[in-house]
């Protein structure tokens, strides 16, 4: 069974950089796309970004598009997201997911959750 593990949340500075990891176990991550998703206290879980399974094709939300890189090691199975320039705004548990991408690239989630990690962006 998938098993994914966030980390390298943290308190930043606005204008700092994190780079997270989700590395997973059990299977590989090969065949799934990936995404990041955030949410924030009081908020809804919204998709950050999303990677294809080969890494060739990504996405990004309007709100991180220029600051957040997503990128993948399948010889690690290892997912990354490097968040630069951050914000208070960005402040949120974060987590990944192995879901599939659909014909217009629409990210649907699988049903396997991390436990999170958190980032919290403040001065």
């Amino acid at each position: 069974q998938l098993q994914l593990v966030e980390s390298g949340g943290g308190l930043v500075q606005p204008g700092g950089s994190l780079r997270l990891s989700c590395a997973a176990s059990g299977l590989s991550l090969e065949g799934y796309a990936i995404a990041w998703l955030r949410q924030a206290p009081g908020k809804e879980r919204e998709e950050v970004s999303c990677i294809s399974s080969s890494g060739g094709s990504t996405n990004y939300a309007d709100s991180v598009k220029g600051r957040f890189t997503i990128s993948r090691d399948n010889a690690k199975n290892t997912v990354y997201l490097q968040m630069n320039s951050l914000e208070p705004g960005d402040t949120a548990v974060y987590y990944c997911n192995a879901g599939q991408l659909d014909a217009g690239m629409k990210y649907i989630a699988g049903s396997g959750w991390g436990q999170g990690t958190q980032v919290t962006v403040s001065s």
